[in-house]
Parts: structure tokens; sequence; C-alpha cells
């Protein structure tokens, strides 16, 4: 099996946790590659998923000017090409990159407008979504929930909320994912990676979301899981970060096949290429040599996420056709 040349999908993928080598070589001039992976890779372990989140900061200085976001979107689709994808939903927070003037308008206008320009060079369908952070207050999670609002007719398909899930209580977002609810537009939630079960109860509770952005430590409660697999509920899950955060101490402690065999869908995912120096195929390889999955394991990964992605139907039956297409090519 050539895990290398099969058609992917990624849903969990951060776009200013994603830059490459080239990529910064050119927005920062003179910089070696040993100081770029000292800067833009995070430790492996890191202390903790701040640690972690924390590395991202070097890529969001550089994520400032309109130069910058096209840039690193349009280095994005060249490592998602190299990596087979067909489809993605690229994300970030919007609220991160207003330092040198721009405004948020300005901001998800030009990660569209480089998105599409990329779609186009690459061949390679996308959908943008936007994350509120969970130590914004109210007002920076409705204004982003009204950016999402605003452009989910022009590439904007989700809204999110990342970040530190662990220190900071959901009250201040409610709101923001009701107007989204309300406005018929999905979402999706990052829980169940630096808190346990309590925390994807109270996300499910409280944001309703259709998808969980990791989820893995619902492993811990047996109701949860029965809930999840009733209601699928999807799980984006990123091993290497999760291996990397310290939720899980080596690749065969995680929870990824027990929670795949068990029923509940899910796909496999970088969350951050640069941040945990990983591809899809890297992950692809990991989870095949530590629990001897198939071909056929992974093919159902890749169809179940595209039943997940925040696509119109007729957009998601042409990729699944493409995706199966490009299988039995192989």
């Amino acid at each position: 099996m050539d895990i290398a040349t099969l058609p992917k999908v990624e849903l969990h993928v951060h776009l200013d946790c994603s830059l490459s080598y080239r990529l910064v070589e050119q927005l920062r001039p003179g910089i070696r590659e040993q100081e770029y992976r000292d800067l833009f890779i995070a430790p492996f372990p890191s202390q903790d998923l701040n640690e972690y989140i924390d590395t991202a900061s070097h890529g969001i200085e550089l994520m400032q000017d309109r130069t910058g976001l096209q840039a690193v979107t349009l280095d994005l689709f060249e490592q998602l090409a190299r990596d087979q994808v067909i489809y993605a939903e690229i994300r970030f927070a919007p609220l991160e990159h207003l330092r040198q003037g721009m405004s948020p308008e300005a901001v998800v206008e030009t990660v569209l407008e480089a998105m599409n320009a990329a779609q186009t060079q690459y061949g390679i369908r996308a959908g943008l979504i936007l994350c509120t952070l969970r130590h914004y207050a109210a007002k920076q999670s409705m204004q982003t929930a009204q950016l999402v609002i605003k452009y989910h007719d022009q590439g904007v398909v989700a809204f999110d909320i990342a970040s530190d899930e662990a220190h900071y209580p959901v009250d201040n977002h409610v709101q923001a994912f009701q107007i989204v609810h309300e406005a018929g537009i999905p979402c999706t939630a990052h829980a169940g990676e630096a808190r346990g079960p309590e925390s994807v109860w109270e996300t499910l509770q409280d944001f309703q979301p259709q998808r969980l952005g990791h989820g893995v430590r619902s492993i811990e409660d047996p109701s949860l899981m029965r809930y999840l697999k009733e209601h699928r509920i999807f799980l984006e899950v990123c091993p290497t970060s999760n291996i990397q955060t310290q939720v899980f101490p080596t690749i065969a402690d995680h929870p990824i096949n027990a929670l795949f065999r068990y029923g509940i869908p899910l796909c496999i995912n970088t969350d951050g290429r640069t941040l945990s120096d990983t591809t899809l195929t890297k992950e692809y390889l990991l989870i095949r040599d530590a629990f001897d999955w198939t071909l056929e394991d992974f093919i159902q990964t890749n169809l179940d996420a595209l039943d997940a992605a925040f696509l119109a139907d007729h957009v998601r039956e042409e990729l699944k056709a493409q995706f199966i297409y490009l299988v039995s090519s192989l």
C-alpha cells in the first residue's frame, strides 16, 4: 500500500501553524533552517498544549499584512498538493492578524482570495473555518461569528473555538455559537484534548457542534462514547499533536483505533503541519504501523471525512466520485 499516493481529505489544519521553511525564508530573509526549526516547530514533547500553541506566535507575526497572509495560504496549498489532498478545511483566528492595521474583514477577504487562486492552481477544493479562541471576550467571539455569517457564501464554511480549553470556561462564547446556528451555518469545536470527557459534554451541550476538534479523551467515558456514536458526532483526530502535547504518552496509547473500531466517525489530520513537523502521509504511516490499518480503513476514514465535511451535497458527491476514481487508479 503506497500511502503517499493515496488521495486524502484533511478537515483540521491551522493556517498559522503550517508555514514551510521555504516560505519563512521568503518572508524573513536570512533565517537559517535550524533557527526556523527552533522557532516554528513546537518542542517534542511540549510541556503542555499551551507551549505547543505558543509556538504558533512566530507564524502569526509573519501574517499581519496582505503579502504574508497570501503567501502563507498559497504555501499551505503547495503542501496539501504534495500530500495528495483533494479537499481541505483550513482554519485560523482572523482577530490575531490585526497588529499592522488590517481590518478583520480585510484579513478574511485576503485569505479567501488566496484560497480561490490556490484552488485553481492546484486543483484542490477547500473551505475556510474561522476560529474564536477560548480566552477571547464575548465581544471578540461575537465579532468572529459575525465574520462567519458575512462570508459564508464566499468560502467560509463554519465556526470553531480553539486554544486553551483547560483554563477558560464556555460562557463568553455561547451567544456567538447561537447566532451562527441561527444563521444555519455549521460549527466545530476543540474539546477533549487538554481536558477530559466533562469538557466534551459541556461543549456538546453549550455549543452543539456537528464535529469535535480532537475529542479523543472521550475514550475515558463509555456513556460519551455511546453518545458520539449514536449521534454521529465526527472527530477530527490529530495523532502526532496529541502525543506531542502529552495528551497520550505514545502512539500505542492513542485511542484513535479504539474510537474507530467502536464506530465513531473520524478522520486523521495534521493540526499544525509545521508545529508538529508532520504531513498526512506521516500521520497515516504512524497509524498503519501502530495499529495495522489497511488501505480499506484509510479509504473509510476519508469517505467519512467527506460525509462530515461542511460542503454542499452536490460538491460532496463530486468529491466522493473523484476520491473513488483516484483510489481505483492506484
